[in-house]
């Protein structure tokens, strides 16, 4: 039975990381599932792309920081923040995709 992400993370966030560029978080809420995500390789730039209906190309980034349990993933923005369009001028609200991760 596959599980969601809600299980294995304490937080799922995202935030700016320039007008470009945003950045999701993905804590682990111990080394047991950051472990197990690290290994399997649950999450993968292409995945990141499907489930933001990106190109893989746009994943600039994704990187196991093992001190925080923690995985950084760093993406294109399709509009830049502050751009005419844009609906979300600090990130913060784009990390629902990730919610749909299963394990």
């Amino acid at each position: 039975m596959k599980r969601n992400i809600l299980q294995a993370a304490r937080v799922i966030r995202s935030k700016n990381s320039g007008p470009y560029e945003l950045t999701l978080d993905i804590i682990f809420k111990n080394k047991r599932y950051y472990d197990l995500f690290q290994k399997r390789r649950i999450v993968t730039k292409k995945s990141v792309a499907a489930l933001y209906q990106r190109p893989v190309r746009d994943i600039l980034k994704l990187m196991y920081f093992e001190p925080a349990h923690a995985l950084k993933i760093t993406l294109r923005r399709p509009i830049p923040s502050g751009h005419p369009g844009e609906s979300d001028i600090y990130g913060a609200q784009q990390h629902a995709p990730l919610l749909r991760i299963t394990f």
